[in-house]
């Protein structure tokens, strides 16, 4: 039941060492990375463990962590923009496949871009989720936008990873304002997890200048573009923008406030089914791995012993829990792989 991944490293044109995490097998998807992120910790999200085995079920999703966050190296002196897609090119390079599906979310939008646009003969798709073609510094149109653009830099530079209530609550609804207060609590977490203070705000000044616009008109790989019509990180606009820039792309709206969709909210089925139109796979096979992605470590421990064959009792008894809790727990389990009996939902364990 649980998601197993290879992390590696590579090294950028500069030296800096670039974690690397793989899932699953098939086809690849190759993620550009994005803010936030931690190879290791986001296996146990309840934000974005549902994307990776989502992801991992039909194909072999690869994805890393930016330099200055997560596994890769911390002090780095370059965090612009181009060494950011110095990364990518180095991870990149380590994929043996001749080509792959590209997909870009948030900020993650322009390094793809930019990579398709240079390197189409190893682009098969290009997928875009709330991506921006232009950063908040550059389409400000006032003086009040801009300002608004650097008083959130500086809010991050004093706020940031601090036991702060107001600052976790002013974030955390940028990003998933329609989140439980789990995927709240895990969320702030992350920013301690990922990042220091300085480069959180030295990373988001500078995706703020992000201007692709005009590459972007270069790209000549089959593209699907996915924007929240109320995200409250990325306008919805900014989208739309995008979409009208890259020739031939499709363009989907999503009905959702989320800058990261969840899996319990309908945008996420629309999503997936859009995604498997677009590469032309099975959308059901996603929708399968989410369930077993829906439970939590010791849901999973409970459902292992009843594939193996045990009953309550001797559930209860390894786990050093109550048979009460065993039920309870079981009632939990199978409503969220959806089935009946015991019986169905160990098929669906050992099928799938």
């Amino acid at each position: 039941m649980t998601l197993r991944q290879h992390i590696r490293f590579c090294k950028s044109a500069d030296g800096t060492q670039i974690a690397v995490a793989t899932c699953g097998e098939g086809p690849v998807i190759l993620r550009a990375a994005h803010w936030l992120s931690h190879c290791q910790y986001d296996l146990e999200s309840p934000v974005w463990r549902p994307w990776l085995y989502a992801f991992s079920a039909s194909h072999r999703f690869v994805r890393y962590d930016p330099r200055g966050c997560g596994l890769s190296d911390r002090f780095v002196s370059d965090l612009s923009l181009d060494a950011w897609q110095a990364d990518l090119e180095a991870v990149a390079a380590t994929i043996p496949e001749p080509r792959f599906v590209l997909m870009g979310l948030s900020q993650g939008g322009a390094l793809a871009v930019r990579f398709a646009a240079s390197c189409p003969e190893r682009v098969t798709h290009l997928v875009l989720i709330n991506a921006y073609a232009q950063g908040a510094r550059v389409r400000a149109k006032t003086a009040e936008e801009l300002f608004e653009a650097e008083t959130y830099v500086n809010f991050t530079r004093i706020g940031w990873g601090r036991e702060n209530p107001a600052f976790c609550h002013f974030h955390t609804n940028l990003f998933i304002p329609d989140g439980s207060d789990e995927q709240h609590r895990w969320w702030g977490n992350l920013e301690q997890r990922t990042a220091s203070a300085e480069v959180a705000a030295a990373i988001l000044r500078e995706v703020q200048g992000i201007d692709v616009i005009d590459i972007a008109s270069q790209v000549r790989v089959p593209t699907l573009i996915l924007h929240c019509r109320g995200d409250m990180r990325v306008p919805f606009d900014e989208g739309c923008k995008l979409a009208a820039s890259i020739p031939g792309a499709l363009f989907v709206p999503l009905e959702s406030r989320n800058h990261v969709l969840l899996p319990d909210e309908p945008a996420w089925n629309v999503l997936h089914r859009e995604i498997a139109n677009f590469l032309g796979y099975d959308a059901s096979t996603p929708s399968i791995a989410l369930k077993r992605a829906a439970l939590t470590a010791t849901e999973a421990a409970v459902m292992e012993l009843v594939a193996n064959g045990l009953n309550n009792r001797e559930i209860a008894l390894k786990l050093g829990k109550s048979e009460k809790t065993v039920r309870n727990q079981l009632s939990t389990i199978f409503d969220k792989l959806g089935v009946h009996s015991r019986a169905q939902a160990i098929v669906l364990t050992l099928r799938h």
